[in-house]
């Protein structure tokens, strides 16, 4: 008999967790819909001073990069992103960097590693904008791949492979 009770509490907590992660998911879903629309109406200041408004990068693919200076993985995949943003650009796609972090330690690091694509300050309210776009754990690098028209169509919590960047570029590709 305490089997069978076991094996009913069991089955009875798969599909509770089922269900919370169904409406987790819708409720993310729906909440990172409400913070794409709020995206595209951001700006942020850039380590030179000058404003990156996210809304000039709209109608092309983009690659959103959360990360900071004292996150190791996103240190490393920095030097992959410049490339991927070197080879893309000419065919439509933007990269963009906002650092989860304090200004100086990003000015630091891009005087030692200048990068070729737009790198927007966004502080710790970054990471608060990333949990609203789908980073529910709350992890850098995070990264949020958005169509032509401003939908996020991908998303990484950790460090990005070549593999996902040759997914992503040839998916987009073949939707333009």
């Amino acid at each position: 008999m305490r089997r069978r009770q076991f094996a009913l509490l069991g089955l009875a907590g798969v599909a509770a967790a089922g269900a919370g992660i169904a409406w987790s998911w819708r409720h993310s879903a729906s909440g990172s819909e409400e913070a794409e629309a709020t995206l595209w109406g951001m700006s942020f200041e850039q380590p030179d001073g000058r404003a990156l408004v996210l809304a000039s990068l709209r109608g092309r693919p983009l690659l959103l990069n959360f990360w900071a200076t004292w996150c190791a993985p996103c240190v490393r995949e920095m030097p992959m992103l410049d490339r991927f943003y070197r080879e893309k650009h000419a065919s439509g796609w933007s990269v963009v960097g906002l650092a989860v972090d304090r200004a100086e330690p990003v000015r630091e690091y891009l005087a030692r590693l200048p990068m070729s694509f737009p790198i927007g300050l966004a502080g710790m309210e970054g990471a608060g904008l990333s949990q609203k776009l789908g980073n529910l754990q709350g992890g850098l690098p995070f990264t949020v791949v958005f169509d032509r028209r401003g939908k996020a169509v991908g998303r990484r919590v950790g460090a990005l492979e070549p593999g996902h960047l040759e997914r992503w570029g040839r998916e987009l590709s073949l939707t333009a």
